[in-house]
């Protein structure tokens, strides 16, 4: 198993209902999660807002630890390990995020922001390697000597996944990174992702909130709802009958196509 979680809890301070003397109450918002993920699965993790996606997704990477439970990464028990140990392990786990805007540095040139976690694990040969992942996502040389407001959303959220896959980790999180993209960028990025996920053999986890892009890239579907696991199972079996009430009622909100929609 490239991951297997068991009893998974996570908290934070509510810092809103603070009293005046003494800490403030725990909030929990992972609730005992179990799951495992098998080595070249892709995986969806889906769920409203406040379901708790992201902070899973955040603690399967520790960046964010957990307060209970284990996280076992290719069995290498990570659930707290130290900043010293995780920096030689990182280049196996990398994450996509959402707003390349904000995770892509302004001041820096495409072949910067590239090279930045290569330059970290003191790789050599960076000019080669960021020349390779930009062919892997399908963007020109060239576009290493730009920045970032010189790209569209597309081709900066390929930025985003080529600075990921240039570790040539084993497993990559996708967090919603499609959700700001219109429809044809979308799906060009889930079809780069798929093309990815076969030539490089990648594991890959895909936190949305949208059910029919889940559909479209996953094999398995992970359904979270109030920081617990509701349902989880292969997606045309969970597609064609879920069982949980939660889970059909993401399904029906998933918009139909109109029979009498014509395109020109």
């Amino acid at each position: 198993m490239m991951y297997e979680v068991r009893d998974l809890r996570l908290s934070f301070p509510d810092m809103a209902h603070k009293p005046l003397i003494g800490a403030a109450p725990r909030l929990e918002v992972l609730k005992g999660l179990s799951f495992d993920v098998p080595k070249g699965a892709v995986l969806g993790i889906v769920g409203g807002s406040g379901s708790g996606k992201s902070t899973l997704g955040r603690a399967m990477l520790r960046l964010l630890e957990p307060t209970g439970g284990t996280i076992s990464f290719d069995g290498t028990d990570i659930t707290h390990m130290g900043e010293d140990q995780l920096r030689g392990m990182r280049k196996r786990f990398q994450m996509i995020f959402q707003d390349p805007m904000s995770s892509l540095n302004p001041r820096r040139r495409v072949g910067g922001i590239i090279a930045g976690p290569l330059r970290l694990q003191g790789l050599d040969g960076l000019t080669g390697r960021v020349d390779e992942a930009l062919d892997m996502v399908g963007l020109p040389r060239g576009f290493a000597q730009r920045y970032p407001h010189e790209l569209s959303g597309g081709q900066r959220q390929r930025v985003g996944i080529a600075r990921a896959i240039a570790l040539r980790p084993d497993f990559i999180l996708a967090d919603e990174i499609v959700s700001g993209l219109d429809v044809s960028s979308q799906a060009q990025v889930l079809n780069l992702l798929g093309e990815l996920v076969r030539d490089l053999g990648l594991t890959l986890a895909f936190i949305s909130h949208d059910l029919s892009v889940i559909r479209r890239l996953c094999d398995r579907v992970l359904v979270l709802h109030h920081g617990e696991v509701v349902e989880e199972g292969a997606t045309a079996a969970l597609f064609d009958a879920p069982q949980a009430a939660y889970t059909r009622e993401l399904l029906g909100a998933i918009p139909l196509p109109d029979p009498h929609q014509t395109w020109g």
